[in-house]
């Protein structure tokens, strides 16, 4: 049986990983495949460390679209996969590899999630997270200091120049792709309660 696949995009800082581990925790793991589009990111091994870093991370050449690509048809053929695992310090794939069979739901999320035209013909369903730019740099902010250790300087530099920048000009856009758009992820927003029904309906048809 095919998976319904579910694609969720929107600007960095939006709440993606946020909106699918919730809809994990709502539905469980058993029923729900999760696929960051960050594990597609192009493998710069073969260049120096200064070369990967001048590397635009926010536009669609960054991103190994055809092999995300086998990989669906992959598991949709078979039932697993091994999806790549990236270092973001290294800008490179780890040899270790992490595996996925098939469940009902299939989420794809990440920046350019419905970018890629043959990639959305797959999807089932494509939601945008509309959220302010102003909320979303402070959350890019406090991410990045955290958990990629860098300056606020330096973030504050590459948001402005780059990733507002590459999102105004290729994520913006998508919304016009998008069947759902979700202003807040919570129980008060009716979009988000579609959401949740739509897959609630699935995993009972899949019972």
């Amino acid at each position: 049986m095919k998976n319904i696949i579910i694609g969720i995009t929107g600007g960095s800082g939006s709440g993606k990983t946020y909106l699918s581990n919730k809809l994990i925790d709502i539905f469980g793991e058993q029923n729900i495949n999760l696929i960051q589009m960050d594990s597609y990111y192009n493998d710069l091994k073969h260049l120096s460390m200064e070369e990967r870093e001048k590397n635009n991370f926010d536009e669609p050449n960054a991103f190994d679209f055809n092999l995300l690509l086998d990989h669906l048809k992959t598991l949709d053929n078979i039932g697993n996969v091994e999806i790549p695992v990236y270092d973001y310090k290294t800008h490179t794939r780890k040899s270790k590899t992490s595996g996925i069979i098939y469940k009902p739901i299939l989420i794809i999320e990440g920046i350019f999630a419905i970018y890629n035209k043959k990639i959305r013909n797959l999807m089932n369903l494509a939601v945008f997270i509309d959220i302010e730019n102003n909320i979303r740099k402070e959350r890019r902010i406090k991410r990045d200091m955290i958990q990629r250790e860098r300056t606020e300087d330096s973030i504050i530099y590459q948001y402005e120049n780059v990733v507002e920048p590459m999102y105004k000009k290729y994520i913006s856009p998508m919304k016009k792709k998008s069947n759902l758009i979700l202003k807040e992820i919570s129980e008060k927003s009716n979009e988000f309660n579609k959401l949740v029904n739509y897959i609630n309906k699935i995993i009972i048809e899949n019972e």
